[in-house]
Order: structure tokens, then C-alpha cells, then sequence
């Protein structure tokens, strides 16, 4: 071999080392298995549609309860969904929702609302990688009328 192709053919075996090596460093998953009572689902009354809606395009990243695809146990992919799933949960979490003053959930509903709205939420590269979690106009309509409900009812219990 000449010298230009054993360098190559080092750091290629090296790359395939490494990335055979991070296999092995696997992160916590997001799956509690469990619906908390301070679940939105619990907190208020969520017709079955729009439950389905917020479950099939919210819950993976602003839950307890992530279904995770194939891909995620291939590092770094894992790590890349792990990282957005926590910074998902951080800003919303559906699993504790509940626990949220009143004048939060009012603000997080709004939030929500805004995102979905103005086609934010789902990240796009979530509707990539899911295509059934995209929602049609008549599904975002759909979902801000419950918000918009939603806050108000908040809104006269305090």
C-alpha cells in the first residue's frame, strides 16, 4: 500500500472505532410508562380528538412519554432527540401541566396556541421525520378553539 492509503485507511478504521464505541454510550429515555395526575389530560376535560391531536404531534417532545423511533438508538442521533426532548419538556411539559399556576397554564395555552398557529410547532424537522404529526388548518383551527376555551375557563376560576 502506498503511504496516502494506509493514512486513509487509518482514519477510516479509526472513525469506524469511535462511532462502533459511542454505540455503547446510550442516554436515559423519556418514558415514565405512567399518565400523571398533574397530566393535562387529567387537569382538564380534552375531547378524544383533540387529545389524539396533542398526543400524535405534542407528547414525544412535551411529555414524560416519548415513543422513540428506530433511529434513536444510533449515536449521536440519540443524543441530538434526547437533547431536543429535554429542552422540549422544559419549555412545556403535558405530564405536569397540572402543577402549573393558573396564570402559567394561561400563559402556556397562549404560547401553544401562538406556536401552532404560526406552523412553529411541530419543529419542522418533526414533521419530517413524522408526517402524520403535520396538522391542517382545520386541526389548528380546531386546536385553538379548545384553547381559546380552555384559558377562558381557567380564566374564570381565579
Amino acid at each position: 500500500m502506498r503511504p496516502i492509503k494506509k493514512i486513509i485507511f487509518a482514519i477510516l478504521s479509526i472513525i469506524l472505532i469511535l462511532f462502533i464505541t459511542i454505540q455503547f454510550i446510550q442516554p436515559v429515555r423519556n418514558t415514565s410508562g405512567q399518565v400523571l395526575q398533574t397530566d393535562i389530560s387529567n387537569t382538564y376535560k380534552i375531547p378524544p380528538d383533540i387529545s389524539a391531536l396533542i398526543k400524535n404531534s405534542c407528547y414525544d417532545c412535551h411529555s414524560n412519554n416519548t415513543v422513540y423511533p428506530w433511529y434513536s438508538n444510533i449515536q449521536p442521533v440519540g443524543w441530538l432527540l434526547e437533547a431536543d426532548i429535554k429542552n422540549g419538556k422544559d419549555k412545556l411539559n403535558f405530564s405536569e401541566f397540572g402543577s402549573l399556576s393558573s396564570r402559567r397554564q394561561i400563559s402556556k395555552l397562549r404560547n401553544i396556541e401562538n406556536r401552532i398557529t404560526d406552523g412553529t410547532m411541530p419543529l419542522p424537522v418533526y414533521r419530517l421525520m413524522h408526517p402524520s404529526a403535520g396538522l391542517t388548518d382545520e386541526e389548528k383551527q380546531f386546536l385553538s378553539d379548545w384553547i381559546q376555551n380552555t384559558r377562558d375557563s381557567i380564566a374564570l376560576k381565579r
